[in-house]
């Protein structure tokens, strides 16, 4: 097996879905005997606006990469890096893309379709591509990526399955970066909808723009839910497990994902879902989860309010969550298809 390097931005103990992918991806691979070298970039490296001085650090990085030696690359530097950067890496380029950068919710609309631009431009520079989901390879088909060369490599899921119950009340659990684009503030006004109803709901996920939790915040004081709805900020692996298992719903009003790794997770746990049907999640959590349409607070609302009431369809939808969880892959099972991947192009 021939080393390869794995270019990833800041820290990589970061509780993001991306991080937490990248992160077990690369302990996996070396679990399994490659020798794989992480290429630690600055984090300014996956922003969407990089200065000359991060631009030439990143490109002091790569350029001194062997020319034989595979490069598994950060989605967010790939996306980031101008196409000249690209040509002028001597190594394959593996990229490892969750979604595309210029689709991130809350971009002014000129840097949206300048990254577009970027991303898709990038596309041909890559010798291979692999993507988290079946619905996000079709998106970057659509970009003018070569369907021949991606694959699809599902993340992991290495806690237990379907662990037991704790019985905590009529729970309500969301996971998800405080960002406009996980819709926290759809949930937040579809709760203020059902507030008839007895229940709690947590928001669990890292602050990651200030702006936008001093928002959440402000939201949940107004609409007088103080007493019932918190945002959780991050917290430990176990209290999140534990979370997960003393849950009755899992809700995630998000407006778009590449695959929704807090959604797999709430499979595993076999929870009923309501989400939004945007990105991947239809695939993602198939007959498992009610979906409102994205920014629809009353829709969301209404399958909130059906779980709530029916313990029958709850029952229902939790089976399905079992079944679907049950069938997901272990992080091992994700580093084998990245491996795959480095052999073909070592035998190329």
């Amino acid at each position: 097996m021939r080393a390869c390097a794995f270019a990833i931005p800041g820290d990589l103990c970061q509780k993001t879905g991306g991080f937490i992918y990248e992160r077990r991806l690369l302990e996996e691979l070396r679990a399994a005997g490659r020798e794989v070298h992480h290429v630690a970039l600055p984090a300014a490296a996956g922003a969407a606006m990089q200065g000359p001085a991060v631009r030439a650090q990143v490109a002091r990085a790569l350029e001194a990469l062997p020319p034989c030696m595979p490069l598994i690359l950060d989605g967010l530097v790939f996306g980031a890096m101008r196409p000249a950067a690209l040509q002028r890496l001597s190594c394959p380029v593996v990229a490892m893309l969750h979604h595309p950068m210029g689709l991130e919710q809350g971009l002014a609309p000129q840097l949206a379709r300048r990254l577009l631009a970027q991303e898709t431009a990038n596309l041909s520079q890559a010798t291979r591509i692999v993507v988290t989901s079946p619905h996000t390879r079709e998106t970057y088909i659509g970009l003018g990526a070569d369907p021949e060369r991606i694959t699809v490599a599902l993340p992991g899921y290495d806690g237990p399955r379907d662990r037991p119950r704790v019985e905590a009340g009529p729970g309500i659990l969301s996971v998800g970066l405080l960002a406009r684009r996980k819709g926290h503030d759809v949930l937040i006004r579809a709760l203020a909808q059902i507030a008839d109803l007895e229940w709690t709901a947590r928001i669990v996920g890292k602050r990651q723009d200030p702006a936008v939790a001093a928002e959440l915040s402000a939201l949940i004081t107004e609409l007088d839910l103080d007493a019932r709805v918190e945002l959780a900020g991050e917290i430990s692996d176990a209290a999140l497990a534990e979370a997960y298992s003393s849950a009755r719903v899992f809700a995630l009003a998000t407006r778009y994902e590449g695959y929704g790794m807090a959604l797999a997770e709430a499979l595993c746990h076999g929870l009923p879902i309501v989400s939004c049907a945007a990105g991947a999640v239809p695939g993602t959590v198939g007959a498992a989860a009610l979906l409102a349409p994205p920014d629809d607070p009353g829709a969301f609302a209404a399958h909130l309010r059906t779980l709530l009431e029916s313990p029958v369809v709850r029952a229902d939808l939790a089976a399905c969550s079992r079944a679907l969880g049950q069938g997901l892959p272990r992080w091992r099972d994700t580093a084998a298809v990245m491996g795959r991947v480095l052999d073909a192009i070592s035998l190329a």
